[in-house]
């Protein structure tokens, strides 16, 4: 509590009520930001007019409040890393950063942070760079209301939209992300929040995070990504009231979890994507209220996936409920609402007096033989479903819901 008292006062208070204040305006052939900041003594404050500057690569290395007027334009030219930042308690506020320098051997950003702590990375609009935000092992830092547009590139030259690698409590607010390779990355990061996002378009995931541990993330929306979003080799994971919707393609899915642990999803919303949830060596995690509507299968899970929970979720309209590849089912479902359901509620008390079957016959088919698609409106497949009811033993025996809801949540 005391450490984060003192970010507090350190991101929000210090850079306002001490230090000098500089005005910056556009000078022909000059570099009159780096300058400026060269004569500046830490927490001042620089005021930059509108208006395009071009000086490569701007170090800032004391403690700084940056504030453009007007989205002054700082321009990388396609050679340099426009904005670095190479000490604590720098705020860059209100510029339009165009540009970067892009390479396969260096992560060059329209901003990155070096090994620092309490950076604020507010309110500005970065289009055509490589990477976008970049925190390398910084802390306590806070990215808020940027406007975060890729480049017209390739994949393998599109760097993320914000990227995080080895760091901890950060915070990444209300960003607009979209055509970056991630829209916001994760790479061993721990104790961090993603909120109030909106990940689009990017070229492969809306949101992808690796060896990251302890993670919030709240109330974002990640649309028409390539391959939706991944969440890796994690645990003790929040997600809650994200969105995540259009994720459509052979290999697209609303979120990849492979290797998770101890996490618990509420109250998301899975809508029009090919797979909502892809599970693979996921265990121990919760999945309580979540509406699952229009996708091509809501839970695809594998065998390898074991002591999780699925209670008082929605499932409407998907064309299949439920997937898995093996027998042995080790995860339980109860309570949750399935669309499909054609049970009765003789006693009047919510629940299904009849168990629900989520996987039929035919889904199981599918699984092994995805070839066998082309058969999902035929006569053959409603005489599969006939077949089922008489001798449910074909399908996992373990696989049902005893207590479905009559209502959808």
């Amino acid at each position: 509590m005391n450490k984060f008292i003192l970010f507090l006062f350190i991101i929000f208070l210090v850079p306002s009520v001490y230090g000098k204040k500089w005005l910056v305006e556009p000078m022909s052939g000059q570099t009159p930001i780096q300058e400026t900041i060269n004569k500046a003594n830490a927490f001042d404050t620089i005021l930059v007019k509108a208006g395009h500057y071009k000086e490569a690569n701007i170090n800032i290395k004391i403690p700084l409040t940056l504030i453009g007027e007007n989205l002054p334009i700082l321009d990388g030219e396609l050679k340099h890393e426009i904005i670095s930042i190479l000490s604590d308690c720098v705020t860059i506020n209100g510029f339009k950063l165009i540009n970067s320098g892009f390479s396969d051997l260096e992560d060059i950003a329209a901003i990155k942070v070096y090994e620092k702590s309490f950076a604020r990375i507010l309110n500005n609009v970065l289009e055509n760079n490589f990477f976008g935000i970049y925190l390398s092992n910084s802390f306590y830092c806070l990215v808020q209301n940027n406007q975060i547009t890729g480049p017209n590139r390739e994949q393998n030259h599109v760097g993320n939209g914000v990227h995080c690698w080895k760091s901890a409590h950060n915070f990444i607010f209300s960003n607009n992300i979209k055509k970056q390779r991630d829209g916001i990355y994760f790479e061993f990061v721990k104790h961090s929040i993603i909120a109030n996002n909106h990940s689009e378009g990017n070229l492969r995931y809306g949101l992808h995070f690796m060896f990251s541990d302890s993670d919030t993330y709240y109330n974002n929306t990640f649309a028409a990504n390539g391959a939706g979003v991944a969440v890796m080799y994690s645990q003790f994971i929040m997600m809650v009231k994200n969105k995540f919707d259009k994720n459509w393609g052979s290999s697209s899915y609303g979120i990849l979890l492979k290797d998770i642990r101890d996490s618990k999803l509420y109250k998301n919303n899975f809508d029009k994507n090919t797979v909502g949830i892809f599970m693979d060596g996921c265990s121990r995690a919760d999945f309580i209220n979540n509406h699952f509507s229009n996708n091509g299968y809501a839970l695809r899970m594998q065998a390898s996936c074991d002591d999780n929970n699925f209670r008082f979720n929605n499932f409407m309209t998907n064309t299949f409920d439920y997937a898995t590849n093996g027998f042995t089912v080790l995860n339980t479902l109860k309570h949750n609402y399935w669309d499909k359901y054609q049970g009765y509620d003789l006693n009047k008390d919510g629940m299904g007096d009849l168990s629900y079957r989520p996987m039929n016959m035919l889904t199981g088919i599918i699984e092994e033989y995805p070839s066998t698609i082309i058969l999902l409106q035929s006569f053959l497949a409603d005489l599969l479903n006939v077949l089922e009811k008489i001798l449910p033993s074909l399908t996992p025996e373990n696989l049902k819901d005893d207590y479905p809801l009559m209502r959808k949540i």
